[in-house]
Order: structure tokens, then C-alpha cells, then sequence
């Protein structure tokens, strides 16, 4: 796992580098690039249906992973939270919510990344000519499946984290200009990385996904580029729209809160125009700029004359067992929080 680490922390700094010295497209291009995208996809996703069943369990993945996050807030009391009003230091609660975080989104990135592999999985079968089912693109991604879940969890954790850098905050003071730097280093690997699941799905190991990875960066960049930009600004305006959902939610929200924990049922409603727009995205856009990805990608394997090896054989993979233990671990969390001394430490205030 370390290994994969230091290979993609390699890529995404190689990434910026080309990133920042290139002239990327408009926004206006992007789209009219996805649009052409549009069609391949549509076709494809038509003849395998199976694509269409793998965005709907990431969808109900996601809901799962937002609603166990959300959990610990309930466990938090009202006065913990009014303590953070007057207050210059931390609290346990800090630290433990942020494990809390980390561990959900591991737990959320284990069938998300599986389940993206698989759309790229029912590709690269089609292109060979292959019918496409879903145990057939379970058993070509399972082989790969410690990669998949490292890389979806780095990935997934840092999406989350730059999605709540983008919220609007009352006392923000992080200036303009790192700001812009962080959200170019983000989009950078985004653009980076698009190539490192096609190379795993096809049977290259860590370090040639990676290779190939900024291999399909240089000679495809602005293609790439394209795409990332114009799913980018699909993501961007399906994400206001959530948080305008959200202010026009805010009577309703406000109208049930009480004094018990009004941070949690906050979370919790305002998780419903968060899904919807996560519907939208994921079920009509993501498929298409998996499968597009996934096309780039297959011209780049061609044009290098790279072999495509795709396992059919039944594999027993490792990565369930410790998604399986830590799931038992979130669950002896969950049912255990009292005798384990969560709960009373979640109770210390702020000072």
C-alpha cells in the first residue's frame, strides 16, 4: 500500500508540472467535448445495462457512507457544539470525528472504486468484442483490488476535503491565491490520474499505470483536459444547486431542529438535496466520463502498442477481509461507543 502511495504522490507532482505549463481549452470547448462523448457512451451503456446497475450502487454507496458519517454527529451533544462558539482550542471530539471521516470514506471507496473499475471493465470487453456481465467485470477487477481501494481512498479523501475548502464560511481566511493554487493542484491529478484505472483494469501493475498514466497526460492532453473541465463544470453546477436546495430547505431544516443535537438533524436533512444532485451526476454524467476516459486511454494502449490482458478466472481477493474487519471495527464503534469511552469524550467542550 506504501508502494502505491509514493508512486501516485510521484504522478500527481509530474502531473502539475505539465498541468501548470500547458495552455488548457475553454470551458466552452470542454462542453461541446463531452457532448461528442456523449454518443460512444450512450451506445455502449445501452448494450450493457450492467453500467447503469454499477452508477446505482455507487449512488446508494455514497447515501450509505454520507449516513454512517453523520452518525457520529448525533453523538456529540448540543453544548459541545455551542462550546466552539468562544472557543481557541480544540476538543477529543476534533480528532476523533476526523478518524471517524477518514475511516468512512475508506469504507465508502472500497465498493466505489470496484464499482468504477467495473464500468471501465465492461469497455475494454466490449472492444475486444466480448459480451459484458457483471461477474465477468467483478472477476477482471478483483485481481487489482488492493490498487483500486488504495487509490480510491487517497482520492475519495481528498475530493471530500476540497469539496467542504470550496463551502462558503463566515470568517474565512485563507487567501485568493491559495485557494486557486490548491484547487489547480486538485484538478491537475484529476486529469493526471484519469489513466490509472483503465492501465490496472488491462492488467499493467502500479507503476506502469502510472507511466501510462502521464504517458496519456502528454500525448492527449488537451483531450483529457476537455473532459476533466467539462465534468468539472457539470459537477460544479449540480453542486450549487444542491446548496441552493439547501437555503431553500432552511425553513424546513430550522423547523425541525431541536435542542437535543440541531449539527446532526442539520446534516442529515440537508443530505437530501445532496443525493439528488449526486443522482444526476452519477447515474446520467459519470458513466460517460468513465467510459470516455476509458476510450482516450484505449487510443493511447494502441498507439503504443501496449498489450491488454483481461483475467476471467474466479479470485478470491484479501481486500474483503479487511473490509470486512473494518467494518467490524465501525460496528463495535457504533454499538460499543459507551463502554469504550467514545461518548464521554465526544463530550468534552471546547475551551
Amino acid at each position: 500500500m506504501n508502494q502505491i502511495k509514493q508512486a501516485l504522490e510521484r504522478l500527481k507532482k509530474e502531473a502539475y508540472k505539465k498541468y501548470k505549463t500547458e495552455d488548457k481549452p475553454t470551458k466552452k470547448e470542454s462542453i461541446f467535448y463531452f457532448g461528442r462523448c456523449v454518443s460512444y457512451s450512450l451506445k455502449l451503456i445501452l448494450k450493457e445495462k450492467e453500467i447503469i446497475t454499477f452508477a446505482l450502487l455507487q449512488l446508494i454507496c455514497i447515501g450509505l457512507g454520507y449516513y454512517l458519517w453523520v452518525q457520529m454527529l448525533d453523538w456529540i451533544p448540543e453544548e459541545v457544539w455551542e462550546s466552539t462558539k468562544n472557543s481557541d482550542s480544540g476538543s477529543p471530539a476534533d480528532l476523533i470525528l476526523l478518524v471517524w471521516s477518514f475511516i468512512c470514506v475508506g469504507i465508502t471507496a472500497y465498493p466505489l472504486g470496484l464499482l468504477t473499475a467495473c464500468m471501465g471493465a465492461a469497455h475494454f470487453l466490449h472492444e475486444k468484442g466480448e459480451e459484458s456481465t457483471i461477474a465477468k467485470c467483478f472477476r477482471i477487477v478483483l485481481p487489482k483490488a488492493w490498487s483500486i481501494w488504495t487509490f480510491s481512498w487517497i482520492d475519495g479523501w481528498w475530493t471530500v476535503n476540497r469539496i467542504l475548502e470550496r463551502l462558503p464560511k463566515k470568517e474565512d481566511k485563507v487567501p485568493v491565491s491559495q485557494k486557486l493554487l490548491d484547487e489547480s493542484i486538485y484538478q491537475a491529478w484529476k486529469i493526471a490520474s484519469l489513466g490509472f484505472l483503465p492501465a490496472l483494469i488491462i492488467g499493467r501493475g502500479v507503476m506502469d499505470s502510472c507511466k501510462d498514466s502521464l504517458g496519456v497526460l502528454k500525448t492527449h492532453f488537451k483531450a483529457i483536459c476537455q473532459l476533466r473541465i467539462a465534468y468539472s463544470v457539470i459537477c460544479w453546477f449540480f453542486g450549487v444547486g444542491s446548496y441552493v436546495g439547501c437555503i431553500f430547505m432552511a425553513p424546513y431544516i430550522v423547523s425541525h431542529m431541536s435542542t437535543d443535537n440541531d449539527m446532526y438533524i442539520f446534516y442529515m436533512l440537508a443530505g437530501i438535496p445532496m443525493l439528488i444532485a449526486l443522482f444526476f451526476i452519477q447515474v446520467f454524467f459519470r458513466p460517460i466520463y468513465i467510459l470516455s476516459a476509458c476510450r482516450i486511454y484505449s487510443l493511447y494502449v494502441r498507439e503504443n502498442n501496449i498489450p491488454v490482458t483481461l483475467p476471467n478466472v474466479s479470485k478470491f481477493s484479501s481486500t474483503l477481509i479487511a473490509f470486512i474487519v473494518l467494518l467490524l471495527i465501525v460496528g463495535t464503534v457504533f454499538l460499543y461507543r459507551d463502554i469504550l469511552g467514545i461518548t464521554q469524550l465526544l463530550s468534552i467542550p471546547y475551551k
